[in-house]
């Protein structure tokens, strides 16, 4: 990785009450990446992102933005950051243009009515410009979010949740919009609990529980290292129990004993299959089709969570 854009070193955050809400964090975000924070709720995901941005205070560690110190050197750090927020936080009675040009000249912009008009193009609200917010649906209302979070030309967007609960078009215009980004140098760090879309748009992907970042790793290498395979049967006659002659193999039933599913590390030198068919062939066991299928992102995040829960 060449010089990252966002670095997190040994980064916590214990509140006075002494609750611990993120452990010692350390995190190198690339220039140009998209990067993906798994977690259930009340991972860190939010705690984190909000210390990057200077909204919480980290209790120890430091963070640096495009070579800028986010504690010492605040204002240039945080001018290099877009955030769009879980919850809504605009002026319900002012317009969207006025909503979005403030927020650019906030960070020290001019007004540059040219670049807010295609950044409110881009999410579908230039038609919406002189409305108030709040006449606008709740989708709309999400997409001024964004539109503020991109008002100043930020090198780093944080979304953080940013399609909980929005409408599908919305969804496809973010989506859209981010692979815009991208394709221009952003830096996309966002949390989702969508994990499909985690799955196809991220460069790397970290995994975050109980305030502590359990695995950071590029998405397709995740899977190949942590992903297991699946083999599924159909029986020739349903079975109400697993033989104890097929107790060597990871197996259960599925579709009311219709089908015999066998779970397996696609990455282990011996699968298992053949003996696992032959020994079926010995017990009179007959299929008539089979299929295979690999482990989604989803199956990893929520097997690494359940092994830090126990």
């Amino acid at each position: 990785m060449s010089e990252p854009i966002l670095r997190i070193a040994g980064v916590s955050k214990t509140y006075d009450g002494g609750t611990t809400a993120l452990h010692t964090v350390d995190l190198a975000i690339a220039r140009g990446e998209i990067f993906a924070l798994l977690g259930p709720n009340g991972a860190g995901k939010t705690t984190l992102i909000s210390i990057v941005c200077g909204i919480v205070t980290p209790s120890s560690g430091t963070i640096t933005v495009d070579g800028h110190d986010a504690i010492r050197d605040y204002k240039a750090a945080r001018r290099r950051i877009g955030l769009v927020p879980q919850e809504l936080n605009v002026d319900m009675f002012e317009t969207v243009l006025a909503t979005v040009t403030f927020s650019r000249r906030l960070f020290g912009r001019s007004g540059h009515s040219a670049y807010i008009e295609q950044v409110l193009r881009d999410l579908s609200l230039w038609d919406k410009r002189d409305a108030k917010i709040m006449t606008l649906s709740g989708g709309m209302k999400r997409r001024v979010l964004i539109a503020k979070a991109l008002a100043h030309e930020p090198e780093i967007l944080f979304l953080d949740e940013p399609t909980a609960g929005v409408d599908v078009a919305l969804r496809r215009d973010m989506w859209k919009l981010v692979h815009g980004l991208r394709a221009r140098g952003t830096t996309i760090i966002l949390t989702t609990h969508y994990i499909e879309e985690a799955e196809e748009m991220a460069d790397r992907v970290g995994v975050i529980a109980g305030g502590k970042l359990l695995l950071v790793d590029e998405k397709r290498a995740l899977m190949t290292k942590l992903g297991k395979r699946a083999l599924e049967l159909r029986l020739e006659v349903p079975m109400t129990a697993v033989p104890e002659g097929l107790g060597d193999w990871d197996l259960a039933l599925a579709d009311d004993g219709r089908r015999l599913r066998y779970t397996f590390d696609a990455r282990g030198e011996h699968t298992g299959i053949p003996s696992l068919l032959r020994r079926m062939g010995e017990l009179g066991i007959g299929f008539d089709d089979l299929e295979t299928s690999r482990s989604s992102l989803e199956d990893i995040f929520v097997d690494l969570v359940e092994e830090r829960v126990r």
